[in-house]
């Protein structure tokens, strides 16, 4: 049977094993979301090694697959936003539309390439209305195996051990069409004795892949955690739409749901504004029970994303109505705010500015 049929079969058969305990850090966890995306194009090696830098404690790396199977980080499998291939003309011809969790999308997708087509690609930045241009083009596109080695440099040099986050991005989709991520995923980490001692917390939008990585896994990986991702509450996960559930996000975050989750994963990553919305007057408002919750059921929270534009930040923490003002110090006003509920970790486009946040309690 082809591998990937295997996992799929996997995922529906094997039961879930409880998760293994999980001790909440002393100290928080500063994670470089896609890098230090604040200042660098996101999921760059130049962007990751800012974020070590800076003070990171983990890099996160999204991954998508190539047309030859091969692990790339990219924020999405669409990649006109992030590089410049739309001003490639000899990929022109492969623009095109398809569904994904639902939702159709046009552009240029990473399984329709070769890496070595990929790298041939120049990344830019996602945001360039609130932070500029001035890298786009000095980058190209990372595999997973170069970030592992760049974390391993930097753990060599410094001491310090990195720790890598990838997130599975569109799991359902990749698996429909022949180019499931899981099983490369941990056959490229068992293949670097870096990976294999390092922290490695894996995350997926998605269920059923982490409740099969829970069996496979099992306690033959002790440095591996999963981690659920819980997107907004009306919205479905991808494996729940593909098999015609009715399973909200919202279901997801209910007392019960996290006891659901705490079976499989470690970790739970919820939006910021899920744990404390923002209120009428602009500044944080009361905390949900979402964060009670969870740590009933056992589990860590790390929420996403800290960013330091005021596009970004509650209205009572900008500096000025300019969108992309740097407020530094809303930045750490807010990150402060969340580590005061306890949270174990935090995602964050600026690591220097949370790690200032964490050092500075």
């Amino acid at each position: 049977m082809p591998l990937h049929r295997l996992f799929l079969l996997l995922m529906t058969l094997m039961p879930t094993l409880p998760a293994a305990a999980f001790d909440t850090p002393e100290t928080p966890l500063v994670i470089g979301h896609r890098g230090a995306s604040a200042l660098l194009p996101e999921h760059t090696l130049a962007a990751y090694a800012r974020a070590i830098a800076d003070g990171a404690d983990y890099i996160e790396p999204d991954l998508v697959a190539t047309r030859d199977g091969v692990l790339v980080a990219r924020h999405e499998n669409e990649i006109g936003g992030t590089t410049d291939i739309a001003q490639r003309p000899e990929f022109a011809s492969r623009k095109r539309k398809q569904v994904i969790d639902g939702e159709t999308f046009e552009g240029w997708f990473t399984e329709d390439f070769t890496l070595a087509e990929l790298k041939t690609l120049r990344a830019r930045e996602r945001l360039p209305e609130l932070r500029g241009t001035a890298h786009d083009g000095r980058y190209g596109i990372a595999t997973l195996e170069e970030i592992i080695a760049l974390a391993e440099e930097h753990a060599a040099r410094t001491g310090r051990s990195i720790g890598l986050i990838p997130e599975i991005k569109h799991p359902s989709h990749f698996q429909r069409i022949g180019l499931p991520m899981e099983q490369r995923l941990l056959d490229t980490l068992a293949a670097h004795a870096y990976a294999r001692e390092a922290p490695v917390v894996i995350q997926s939008f998605e269920q059923a892949n982490l409740r099969a990585l829970r069996k496979h896994l099992g306690a033959a990986h002790p440095n591996i955690r999963l981690l659920q991702l819980l997107g907004p509450p009306d919205e479905q996960p991808g494996d729940a739409l593909a098999a015609g559930k009715p399973t909200r996000y919202a279901d997801l975050m209910t007392p019960a749901g996290l006891q659901e989750i705490a079976a499989y994963a470690e970790i739970i990553g919820p939006w910021t504004r899920l744990l404390m919305p923002v209120a009428e007057d602009g500044a944080l408002g009361t905390p949900t029970a979402l964060m009670a919750d969870a740590r009933a059921s056992g589990l860590q929270v790390w929420p996403y994303t800290f960013r330091p534009e005021n596009h970004f930040l509650p209205a009572a923490m900008r500096e000025s109505d300019d969108p992309r003002t740097r407020s530094e110090a809303g930045a750490l006003e807010e990150i402060r705010a969340y580590l005061a509920l306890g949270i174990g970790g935090f995602f964050t486009d600026d690591p220097a500015l949370g790690r200032r946040a964490v050092d500075d309690r």
